[in-house]
């Protein structure tokens, strides 16, 4: 008589694994570094053009940056995340997750000078009074569960895809058109 062998079935997982969603854009403009990261850093500003955006707040100044939190209401969803920003003055943002509806998101602006095409900076010029820059975008980010991811994710992916946009709009109507 042969023992039966019981046979194992693989047990459903109930952990999450996170899809890590990335967003890059890059987008070259008459506008100075200055002038953009201005825009970028000006988080109290938000909620006037960014149309997602229900409230944003700045929660604590460093000295290398803020601790900031936005409120996103979009299409019926309503979410609040708050990030630690590292700037660096005319020159980059990198934004780190402290808590909201993600497992992580890291996020970099970097604002790259340009002059016009066959011209070098005049002497003494400060590279962040260019009168042009690269603008570059980078995020990257996951939600901390399924449920959320499947709720969040269609607003959230649609906001961050439409972000750089939104702050060359922003720039038109601070700085005027060039």
């Amino acid at each position: 008589m042969g023992t039966k062998r019981a046979r194992h079935r693989p047990r459903a997982s109930l952990k999450y694994r996170h899809s890590m969603k990335h967003v890059h854009k890059s987008v070259l403009l008459w506008y100075s570094p200055r002038e953009m990261y201005g825009l970028v850093t000006g988080i109290q500003d938000y909620p006037q053009f960014l149309p997602w955006c229900e409230r944003a707040e700045v929660l604590q100044t460093h000295d290398d940056g803020v601790t900031a939190r936005l409120h996103i209401a979009f299409a019926g969803v309503h979410q609040a995340f708050t990030t630690r920003n590292v700037q660096l003055s005319g020159h980059s943002v990198v934004m780190n997750l402290i808590d909201g509806p993600f497992s992580k998101l890291e996020g970099t602006w970097r604002f790259l000078p340009l002059n016009k095409p066959g011209q070098a900076a005049p002497d003494g010029q400060d590279p962040i009074d260019a009168p042009a820059c690269k603008v570059e975008f980078s995020l990257h980010y996951a939600f901390a569960s399924k449920a959320l991811s499947l709720v969040v994710s269609p607003v959230f992916d649609r906001i961050a895809n439409t972000f750089v946009e939104a702050f060359v709009k922003r720039a038109e109507q601070v700085h005027g058109p060039r």
